[in-house]
């Protein structure tokens, strides 16, 4: 994997988080074709796995593994007691791969939302 510099646009989604660059990793083939990425980082309470994800062309491969353990590994050497990460529910293959890598399933979160335009509030 090689931590190859994002691009500007994609930097600034991830203003939210404490995450230095050097961190971030870029999952490629031997040819150089990208695979997926991870991005470590810490938020107001823990270091966390903020985003993860494999080219829907590269699924199937076990490859989130790898980036997973990547991830985990960047943060792992930073001497931190826990590493917090989060998948959807129908994400299946995400959770059997925090499974597989030894994360703990704790709790799980609901988020609703109030659409003002269907309810007919915002009228």
């Amino acid at each position: 994997m090689s931590a190859r510099r994002p691009r500007s646009s994609t930097t600034r989604s991830w203003r939210g988080y404490s995450t230095p660059m050097g961190w971030w990793r870029i999952a490629e083939l031997p040819t150089g074709e990208p695979v997926g990425f991870v991005i470590p980082a810490r938020n107001n309470y823990n270091p966390i796995i903020a985003y993860i994800g494999v080219l829907p062309a590269r699924r199937g491969h076990g490859y989130i593994d790898d980036l997973l353990a990547e991830g985990t590994r960047v943060l792992a050497a930073e001497g931190v007691d826990r590493i917090r990460a989060a998948t959807d529910l129908g994400n299946v293959p995400m959770a059997k791969s925090f499974e597989r890598l030894g994360y703990v399933n704790f709790e799980r979160a609901f988020n609703m939302v109030w659409d003002a335009e269907e309810s007919g509030a915002g009228r």
